[in-house]
């Protein structure tokens, strides 16, 4: 990799940051998600967030900054991540991988809550069990999506896609970036 292989690196993710807040429908539908998130938090409910990979540790980053601390010192807001590598490996070995985010769902999940299901295909079957499950409790579910937002799209309340077809690297750049500015949008909201 050489010098301008860097820079273009770095130009990709800008033109694709550019484009994304350029639209003003995606700066308002993160306003819309981030007062939906609020008012689930203020009414007593929790945030579960979910996903594979690395949109996992990006599912692990928002409930970990929102349990702990983002930017202000605050109360700890509930958010949980289903990463129990206990659990996972029990519901994947009982009902199989494409069940066990819909298994945590249906013990942990009430109504009231929100899902935060992430997928940068939007095709992890999953993840899609997963929003499913939820919308059957009344649960809310957000999709964070990339591409054309897959099957998952059309199981969510709210989706933010990505519309970027190339690397996923890419798409999850932007995920986190939308994470961090949905944290900081509740965390604003519950000093």
């Amino acid at each position: 990799m050489d010098f301008n292989e860097i820079k273009e690196n770095f130009e990709i993710a800008e033109q694709l940051v550019r484009q994304f807040y350029g639209d003003k429908k995606n700066i308002e539908l993160i306003g819309r998600v981030g007062e939906e998130m609020k008012t689930a938090i203020l009414k007593g409910s929790k945030i579960i967030s979910c996903g594979n990979g690395g949109s996992m540790t990006d599912a692990m980053h928002f409930a970990e900054e929102l349990t702990g601390r983002f930017r202000d010192e605050r109360a700890s807001i509930p958010g949980i991540a289903i990463s129990d590598v206990g659990f996972l490996t029990c519901a994947a070995n009982d009902y199989g991988y494409d069940k066990v985010f819909s298994r945590f769902i249906e013990g942990m999940g009430n109504k009231g809550d929100v899902l935060l299901a992430i997928s940068t295909s939007g095709n992890s079957e999953n993840v899609i069990n997963a929003a499913i499950t939820a919308k059957e409790k009344g649960i809310t579910v957000v999709g964070l999506t990339g591409k054309d937002g897959g099957k998952l799209a059309k199981h969510c309340d709210f989706e933010i896609r990505i519309s970027h077809f190339d690397y996923a690297d890419r798409i999850q750049e932007m995920h986190i970036k939308i994470i961090h500015t949905l944290v900081q949008y509740i965390e604003s909201a519950v000093k």
